[in-house]
C-alpha cells in the first residue's frame, strides 16, 4: 500500500513538471495598446509614439515581425531577444505630409510570445496646412499659373454655343498683358481682367462654337498666350470637345425610317506579326434603315493605322467595305489600336471598331 502511494506521487510529479515544461514560454505584455495623437497640424511633421512592453514569460521574448497597415506608419522596435523580466520597445511614427484628415491605423506584432500576434493602434487628426499658389495652381503658363492646361467641353451639340473658363493666377513680381495667339474660328479666347498685377487672380474664358466647325466626334485644338504682346509656343492650353449630331428635332417618323449601322465584326486580331509588317483587314458597314447612312467622320487611335470607307453615303440595305490597314513599323510587343465610326445613325451616331496583333522582333 505504503509502495502505491509512492509511486502515484512520483507520476503526479511528472505529469506536473511535464505541464509546466509545456507552458513555459514568453509572455508579452505592453504599457498600452492603443494611441490617441489628438489634432495636430501637417507642417509639424512626424509624430511618434511609443509603446513598452515587459517580458512576463519564463523564456526570452523574439519579435519575428511588427508589420504597418500603411506606408504612413513606420516602426521601429526592440530587435534582440528580451530575457524574462526585461523590458522591450516599438516605436511608431506617423507622416502626415499630403494626408489631412483622420487617421486610425494598425500594427501587427507578431513573436514567440503565448499569445502570438497582438495588435496595436495609433490615431489622430491632420489639421491641414495651407499649401503653395505652387500646389493649388500646378500648371505653369509662362508668368501666370492655372489649375489645369486643360479646358474639356465633354460632349457638345453641333448647334451648340458653351463657354467654361479656367482660373489662372499670376505669380510673377510683374504687372502682365494677357492675349490670345489668333484661335481658330470656332473659338473666341480672352483674359479677365487682360491685365494682371502680381499675384492678381483672372480667368481665361473660352467660348466654343461647334456651329462654325464641319467635323463630327473628338476635337482637340491648342490655343497660344501672348505674354505683353509676345508669342512663346510653349504657353499654351489645351481645348477639346467631343461633337455630337442633334437629332432632338427628329420626329418619331423620321426616327423609324432613320438610318441603322451595323458591322460584320467590331474586333479583328492579326495574330502575330514581325516587326515592319503591314497588314490589313476589311471590316463590313451594312445600312440597316430605310434612308441614307452618311459616314460623318472616321478617327483612328493610332497614326499607324489607316482607314478607307469605299464610300461615304451607303444607301439602305446597302452594305459597304472598310478596309483597315496596320503599320507595325517601330512597334514591338501586343497592340490594341481602336477606330471611331462617326454617322448620322441617330440611336448610335459612334461606333468603336478594334484590331490588335503580337508585333515580333524582326529577323
Amino acid at each position: 500500500m505504503k509502495f502505491r502511494i509512492i509511486l502515484l506521487a512520483l507520476a503526479t510529479l511528472l505529469i506536473s513538471g511535464h505541464v509546466g515544461a509545456q507552458s513555459a514560454q514568453a509572455k508579452i505584455v505592453f504599457d498600452k495598446v492603443e494611441h490617441d495623437f489628438g489634432s495636430f497640424k501637417e507642417e509639424a511633421g512626424s509624430q511618434s509614439s511609443n509603446f513598452n512592453f515587459v517580458n512576463n514569460g519564463s523564456t526570452p521574448l523574439i519579435l519575428n515581425n511588427v508589420q504597418a497597415s500603411c506606408g504612413c506608419t513606420t516602426p521601429e522596435w526592440t530587435r534582440k531577444p528580451i530575457a524574462p523580466g526585461e523590458k522591450g520597445f516599438i516605436k511608431v511614427s506617423y507622416n502626415p505630409q499630403n494626408r489631412p484628415g483622420p487617421f486610425n491605423k494598425t500594427i501587427t506584432v507578431s513573436s514567440n510570445g503565448e499569445v502570438p500576434r497582438t495588435i496595436l493602434r495609433i490615431k489622430g487628426n491632420v489639421d491641414p496646412r495651407q499649401k503653395t499658389v505652387a500646389e493649388l495652381y500646378p500648371r505653369e503658363i509662362g508668368p501666370v499659373r492655372a489649375k489645369s492646361n486643360h479646358i474639356a467641353f465633354v460632349k457638345i451639340n453641333e448647334n451648340e454655343v458653351l463657354t467654361d473658363s479656367l482660373e489662372i493666377i499670376n505669380d510673377s513680381e510683374q504687372t502682365v498683358s494677357l492675349d490670345f495667339k489668333t484661335p481658330p474660328s470656332h473659338l473666341a479666347v480672352k483674359v479677365v481682367p487682360s491685365t494682371l498685377k502680381p499675384h492678381e487672380k483672372g480667368n481665361i474664358l473660352v467660348t466654343y462654337d461647334a456651329r462654325k466647325i464641319e467635323t463630327y466626334g473628338f476635337v482637340m485644338h491648342r490655343v497660344y498666350l501672348n505674354v505683353d504682346g509676345k508669342t512663346d509656343y510653349r504657353n499654351s492650353i489645351g481645348v477639346s470637345a467631343t461633337v455630337e449630331e442633334d437629332f432632338s428635332a427628329l420626329s418619331p417618323e423620321e426616327l423609324a425610317s432613320a438610318p441603322v449601322v451595323s458591322f460584320n465584326e467590331e474586333t479583328h486580331d492579326f495574330g502575330d506579326i514581325k516587326e515592319g509588317d503591314q497588314v490589313e483587314c476589311v471590316f463590313t458597314i451594312k445600312n440597316s434603315g430605310k434612308r441614307d447612312l452618311i459616314i460623318r467622320n472616321v478617327k483612328t487611335s493610332c497614326g499607324c493605322t489607316a482607314v478607307t470607307p469605299e464610300k461615304k453615303v451607303i444607301a439602305a440595305n446597302e452594305t459597304v467595305p472598310l478596309k483597315v490597314v496596320f503599320n507595325s513599323k517601330g512597334k514591338r510587343g501586343r497592340q490594341n489600336k481602336a477606330i471611331t465610326v462617326i454617322t448620322n445613325d441617330p440611336k448610335k451616331p459612334t461606333s468603336i471598331l478594334r484590331v490588335s496583333t503580337n508585333v515580333q522582333a524582326a529577323g
